[in-house]
């Protein structure tokens, strides 16, 4: 069984490789800004440390003021795990950046978002709807779908 990291350990040592990337360890999780969301995937993946292989699912939810993207991310070779979040404020237009080039297994799950909640995954390869046609006016799990 994988074991959790400290939060405030590893939110630590992302302040320092990712400046401005952290905006506070919460509980299991470590919130990160949106802007930031790719260097820290990145560095999470790539730092021996951490080595993180795996990314074990990304969700998404919608608090009125906010939409929130969670990663869990899991390392086999170091037998412990992650929650990273991040929060979109622009209901508009939603958008984050892709982490597909870092784990191929993000690509149905971002699609599923797109699809289901309309936040856009910036750099995806094939970003459309996964579940619902195209044309399909709306998505079906905001807060303001009627």
């Amino acid at each position: 069984m994988t074991q959790p990291l400290n939060t405030k350990e590893v939110a630590t040592k992302l302040s320092q490789k990712v400046p401005g990337s952290v905006v506070q360890p919460a509980g299991e999780a470590v919130l990160v800004d949106k802007a930031h969301i790719l260097g820290v995937a990145t560095y999470l993946k790539e730092a021996p440390e951490f080595d993180f292989d795996f990314l074990a699912d990304i969700t998404g939810a919608d608090y009125y003021d906010y939409f929130e993207v969670v990663y869990h991310l899991t390392s086999f070779n170091k037998n412990h795990r992650l929650i990273v979040k991040t929060r979109i404020s622009e209901r508009g237009n939603p958008t984050l950046d892709s982490v597909t080039g870092l784990w191929r297994g993000a690509d149905f799950q971002e699609r599923e978002i797109y699809d289901l909640m309309g936040i856009a995954f910036q750099g995806h390869p094939n970003l459309k709807r996964i579940f619902l046609w195209e044309g399909f006016v709306g998505y079906p799990l905001r807060k303001e779908y009627l």
